[in-house]
């Protein structure tokens, strides 16, 4: 097969934290699939189909991406962020699980700058010990399971970034997150609420657990609940090296 697939990160939001290699992959596409705010991103030249698609598409687009590369074309699935975290990487990988006509296709992934880390840049150090990932999207996982990973990352007083907090279709999810910290005796503990990280709708808010507002997220915000050991100086704030 002459094709190749790449699965690229375009990360946060700004143009300044495209990878050299990620930007390398697009200038060299043929063909740019992605959810259409993504695929919107890139710059549309002579020779580039672009192949936007709804966000709940990922299989769908995943499959397309693969026969694409198997007819020869230079193919870039883009998500935002890191495309390992909450994003395509997955879903290309279990699309090819279930096509075995397409494993010798040549894939790569280029990894991005994910939104934890952009926001935890801006801020600080809230990561700067052991910490977790939580999707409170429960499009592709029940709601019970949400609920049993915060009680155990609370429990074992790891930092949370939490991706995808409140969505219109999701109005009380983030709240219910809230309070099942709040049940976990993390009310003390610093939060971070970092709005669109990098674009000039950026916006980072910091409050207690127990002050926080489920309307103080939405969609485009990363949230960090810091762990039990997570202080302020000044404006920054930072999870210490060392546990006690």
């Amino acid at each position: 097969m002459t094709g190749t697939l790449t699965i690229a990160g375009l990360g946060p939001g700004s143009e300044a934290l495209v990878t050299p290699e990620v930007s390398a992959a697009l200038a060299s596409a043929t063909d740019i699939l992605g959810y259409a705010p993504y695929v919107a991103r890139v710059v549309p030249r002579a020779g580039l189909a672009l192949h936007p698609s709804d966000n709940r598409e990922e299989l769908q687009r995943a499959t397309d991406a693969l026969r694409l590369a198997s007819e020869g074309r230079h193919v870039v699935v883009v998500s935002s962020g890191d495309p390992g975290v909450f994003a395509m990487a997955s879903a290309v990988f279990e699309a090819l699980e279930a096509a075995p006509q397409w494993r010798d296709l040549s894939i790569r992934v280029l990894p991005g700058v994910t939104a934890m880390f952009a926001a935890a840049a801006r801020i600080g150090a809230p990561l700067g010990h052991d910490f977790c990932a939580i999707n409170l999207s429960d499009n592709l996982k029940p709601w019970a399971v949400i609920e049993r990973r915060l009680r155990l990352a609370a429990e074992a007083d790891f930092a949370i970034a939490i991706y995808n907090p409140r969505s219109a279709s999701r109005p009380d999810g983030f709240a219910r997150a809230i309070e099942i910290l709040r049940e976990a005796d993390c009310g003390e503990r610093l939060v971070i609420f970092a709005r669109a990280v990098s674009t000039p709708d950026e916006k980072i808010e910091t409050a207690f657990l127990r002050d926080a507002r489920p309307e103080m997220a939405d969609m485009r915000t990363l949230v960090i609940v810091g762990n039990s050991a997570t202080r302020r100086i000044g404006r920054w704030i930072y999870a210490p090296r060392h546990a006690r």
